[in-house]
C-alpha cells in the first residue's frame, strides 16, 4: 500500500493507494464509522459496480449501510441535488462526530463534500474515489462545490475529508473515454513542474490505459503525493502556489459552460484542451517554444483526448467564451490570471493577460 500524507495543522488525512481498499472498506475506515448507521453517497453507475462489495465490508463488520442514490454526471452537481442531500443525511441522524461515505467520481466527491461542509456547520466524509480522475485530484486537497448556470463550482467550501482510499481496482470497471478524462489530470503534474514524470507519462500512457495496474498505482500515487505537497504549502489558494494546478482549468471550464456540463465534453477533456490551449497561447505569446507546445498536444492526442477547439464544432465566438471566464474563482479586483508555461514542467501564474487577446487567439482556434 502506498501511504501519502497530506499534511495540514490539525487536519491532516492519510490517501492510501491499493488495489482491494473498497473490499476493506469498514477495516480501512476504522473508528471514523462510530455507529452502526452509515451513510453513504454514490451514483446508479457506481453502486451497480461497487455498492455489494462496500455493502458486504460494512455489514460484515456490524454496520447498516444506507445509500443515496444519485444520476451520473455533472448536472448532479446542482442547487437542487444539494438540498435532496442534505435533507436525506438529516434525515438519517447524521451528527458532526460522524463520516459520510463518498464513493464515486468527481461529482459525487465534490457534492458529498459541500453537503459535510455545510451539514450542521461541519461534519466529517471519506473520500472513496473510482474514477482516475477523482483519485489522482479531486478527492484530495478539500476543495467542495456544486455548479451554477453562471459557471463551475462557483458555489462551495473548503472541506477536507478524514480520509481518501483510492482503490486502482475500481478503474477496470471505469469506461474508456472517462479514463482518458482522468488521464488529462495525471500528465497535468509533469507540465506543471516536473518534466521528468512527463517523459513518464509519455513512455507509459499506453499501459496505463491499457490496463497496467503497476503504471496505475504508480500514476496515482505520483500524482497525490504531488497535489499533497502543493496542498499542504498553499491549502486555500492564497500565495499562488495551489492555483498552478488549475493549468488548462480556465479554458476548459470556459468550455464546459458554453457546452452545459453535459456529456458533449467531460471534465478531463476540457482539462486536456485547455491545457493544450495554455500551451499554443503560451507559444504564441513567446513564452515557450512552438515545438514543445505541439509536443503537449501530441501526447494528449495520443492519448485519445481533444487537442482542437475547432473540432467541438462550438457555434460561439472568442469573446463569448472570455465572457466565461470572467466567472472564473481566481478573479481578483477584476483581475483574472492565467496559468501558462514558459515550457514543459515550467508553469507559472500570469497576471498581465490580456482577455482581448485570449479572445482573438479563441477566434482563430475556432
Amino acid at each position: 500500500m502506498a501511504i501519502i500524507p497530506v499534511d495540514l495543522a490539525g487536519r491532516g488525512y492519510e490517501v492510501r493507494v491499493e488495489r482491494g481498499l473498497l473490499a476493506r472498506v469498514a477495516e480501512e475506515c476504522g473508528p471514523l464509522l462510530r455507529k452502526p448507521r452509515v451513510p453513504i453517497v454514490t451514483d446508479s453507475n457506481v453502486c451497480a459496480a461497487w455498492g455489494s462489495a462496500v455493502e458486504a465490508s460494512l455489514r460484515a463488520a456490524g454496520h447498516e449501510p444506507r445509500w443515496h442514490v444519485l444520476a451520473p454526471g455533472e448536472a448532479s452537481k446542482s442547487w437542487a441535488q444539494i438540498a435532496a442531500t442534505t435533507d436525506w443525511l438529516l434525515a438519517q441522524d447524521v451528527e458532526r462526530g460522524d463520516h459520510i461515505l463518498a464513493l464515486g467520481g468527481g461529482v459525487i466527491g465534490d457534492l458529498t463534500g459541500f453537503a459535510a461542509a455545510i451539514l450542521k456547520r461541519g461534519c466529517g466524509f471519506i473520500q472513496l474515489p473510482t474514477t482516475l480522475l477523482a483519485q489522482v485530484d479531486s478527492s484530495v486537497g478539500g476543495k467542495t462545490a456544486i455548479n451554477t448556470p453562471a459557471g463551475k463550482n462557483l458555489i462551495g467550501a473548503f472541506h477536507q475529508p478524514a480520509l481518501v482510499l483510492a482503490d486502482p481496482d475500481a478503474l477496470d470497471t471505469l469506461p474508456l473515454r472517462e479514463l482518458r478524462a482522468g488521464y488529462a489530470e495525471v500528465v497535468k503534474y509533469g507540465l506543471i513542474d516536473d518534466p521528468a514524470f512527463f517523459a513518464w507519462c509519455a513512455a507509459n500512457a499506453a499501459a496505463l490505459l491499457g490496463g497496467d495496474a503497476e503504471a496505475r498505482a504508480y500514476a496515482i500515487a505520483h500524482s497525490v503525493a504531488a497535489k499533497a505537497r502543493i496542498v499542504a504549502a498553499d491549502e486555500r489558494e492564497t500565495t499562488g502556489a495551489r492555483a498552478l494546478l488549475n493549468l488548462g482549468h480556465t479554458f476548459g471550464h470556459a468550455l464546459e459552460a458554453e457546452t452545459g456540463f453535459g456529456e458533449r465534453l467531460l471534465h478531463g477533456e476540457a482539462v486536456a484542451l485547455g491545457m493544450v490551449l495554455a500551451a499554443r497561447y503560451s507559444a504564441r505569446c513567446g513564452l515557450m517554444p512552438v515545438a514543445e507546445a505541439e509536443t503537449i498536444a501530441a501526447h494528449v492526442a495520443a492519448a485519445g483526448l481533444p487537442v482542437s477547439l475547432s473540432g467541438l464544432g462550438l457555434q460561439t465566438t472568442g469573446t463569448a467564451l472570455t465572457v466565461h471566464m470572467l466567472h472564473d474563482k481566481k478573479m481578483d479586483a477584476g483581475t483574472l490570471p492565467f496559468v501558462l508555461l514558459r515550457g514543459i514542467g515550467r508553469a507559472f501564474l500570469a497576471r498581465d493577460v490580456s482577455l482581448g487577446d485570449v479572445a482573438a487567439f479563441l477566434d482563430e482556434a475556432l
